[in-house]
């Protein structure tokens, strides 16, 4: 099979709804045909439909105590200083470089500068009542080359970071890897290399050496499907592959990382839990769509949940079908070696749940769209799909680890706006669903607004703003938006109002 997903121009996956709501476009888990007749069907169990309307109570909504409130971002998108203290390049100071990658040509410098504000930050997150916040690590700080040498200032600063973050009362949920890997490493074929998942799991005992005293959250590997969809099947994150079955490969090899670096956590003795980060949603068939989208659910979802929690994976992910991931499936069989599936199933401490929104499939196999999307078009807004996911993974993993949602928001609807009414709804309406399901037995235990800042935003740039706190770019002066002073309460009271 060619590892082309298509002979035209590649069509990355969130923006598939940008192109129109129920056009059928060719991409990378859509076919432009009907469904064949034959063929092996599938065993996932996709939402039958939408929860029918739910209305929340007239009273608040509370959560159980302790309940983890925080918010999250990531290094490459807010720290800047990409160039200092021995840093070294990594796949998105190349891709942010190159001329039409990025919409409005920004990079990754300086972002929000948080690599120089971050005492200041914390304060923000004080002030806002913030009891845990999600940061990821450079790779590129810790180990310039992906592989050899340390750099000890790149550690001593998370190291400052963390310190400052326990002194102020604020738990630490330390993602190791969210998207920006070594050059080097991907100049040796990146996550399509085998070694890749090796050369992790150093970094990540590293880390663990160098942190591992602190009681904290660890994240081991952010949205492996995002970095593999859309990065090395598709062309609009870094690397830009372009190229199917090397998405499936990275598939395998950022799982098989996750699994060697819980090996390595449970080696070092270090404090806390770990886990890994998946961006998981709902797949809605339309009209008699149940095989392609059960089909479409076990590549957006059971690809990445089966192996994780069931040491399996799913045997209609991958192949030329309607909602298949279009990789040849002899190809990743032969990359899952004796013995990979036990280390990538090995008992996670938490399973972290990032949700954005739905997908719906119709009888051929395309998107499309069922809901309002924000201003990121590839996002279906539907917070009743949060209470749906969260109540699927209760049922068909009754085995999982407790869940934390650790990515959850949308881009400002009116750019730049610091009354962002908007947001505050989308956080209520989500985190009244939250609620919803813990009230149904789901074991949810945090929840982190993204994101605490605006920033950097892959290959949109500067113009999409995700923040609660809005950015002047120019001075970097920070301004909670009124999503901000909603959560701020939210987090007092323990408890969301109608």
């Amino acid at each position: 099979m060619s590892a082309r997903i298509h002979d035209g121009p590649f069509v990355d996956r969130r923006t598939v709804l940008q192109l129109g709501g129920g056009l059928a476009v060719m991409g990378l888990l859509a076919a432009c045909t009907g469904d064949p007749a034959q063929g092996p069907t599938s065993t996932a169990t996709p939402t039958p439909t939408p929860s029918g309307p739910w209305t929340p109570p007239a009273e608040p909504m509370a959560f159980p105590k302790g309940f983890v409130w925080g918010s999250a971002t990531s290094a490459f998108q807010v720290e800047g200083s990409t160039a200092v203290d021995g840093r070294g390049p990594s796949i998105w100071d190349t891709f942010a470089q190159a001329p039409g990658n990025i919409d409005d040509g920004s990079t990754g410098d300086p972002a929000a500068d948080h690599y120089r504000l971050w005492e200041s930050d914390l304060e923000l997150m004080v002030s806002l009542g913030l009891t845990s916040y999600r940061f990821s690590v450079a790779w590129p700080r810790i180990v310039p080359t992906g592989s050899g040498a340390t750099n000890q200032r790149g550690i001593d600063f998370y190291r400052r970071l963390v310190d400052g973050l326990v002194d102020r009362g604020i738990r630490p949920a330390i993602t190791l890897y969210h998207w920006d890997l070594p050059q080097p490493l991907q100049d040796a074929g990146g996550w399509t290399n085998r070694e890749t998942a090796s050369r992790f799991a150093e970094y990540a005992a590293v880390m663990f050496e160098a942190l591992g005293d602190v009681d904290a959250t660890w994240l081991t590997i952010n949205e492996p499907k995002t970095t593999a969809y859309v990065g090395y099947a598709g062309t609009e994150h870094a690397p830009g592959a372009g190229d199917a079955d090397q998405g499936a490969a990275a598939v395998h090899h950022q799982l098989l990382a996750h699994g060697l670096a819980v090996q390595a956590f449970r080696d070092s003795g270090a404090v806390g839990d770990i886990g890994i980060a998946l961006n998981l949603q709902p797949i809605y068939p339309v009209g008699q769509a149940q095989k392609p989208a059960a089909r479409a659910d076990s590549s957006e979802n059971r690809l990445f949940l089966d192996p994780v929690l069931l040491g399996t994976y799913p045997d209609d992910a991958i192949g030329d079908r309607s909602g298949q991931l279009h990789a040849d499936p002899a190809t990743f069989t032969a990359l899952v070696k004796d013995g990979d599936l036990e280390i990538i199933s090995a008992p996670c401490d938490v399973l972290a749940v990032q949700y954005y929104g739905v997908g719906a499939v119709n009888d051929s196999g395309s998107w499309v769209q069922l809901y309002p999307t924000s201003p990121a078009g590839w996002q279906q807004v539907h917070a009743e799909g949060l209470y749906d996911l969260l109540t699927r993974l209760k049922r068909d993993y009754p085995g999982a680890p407790p869940l934390l949602i650790t990515e959850n928001g949308i881009p400002d609807v009116r750019a730049g706006a610091i009354d962002d009414d908007d947001r505050v709804v989308f956080l209520r309406e989500h985190l009244q669903q939250a609620a919803r399901a813990i009230g149904e037995g789901v074991d949810l235990r945090g929840y982190y607004a993204w994101s605490l800042l605006d920033n950097f935003e892959w290959a949109r740039g500067m113009t999409q703003r995700w923040g609660i706190v809005h950015v002047d770019f120019d001075t970097q002066e920070r301004t909670p938006k009124a999503s901000a002073d909603w959560y701020s309460g939210v987090i007092t009271a323990n408890a969301v109002a109608p």
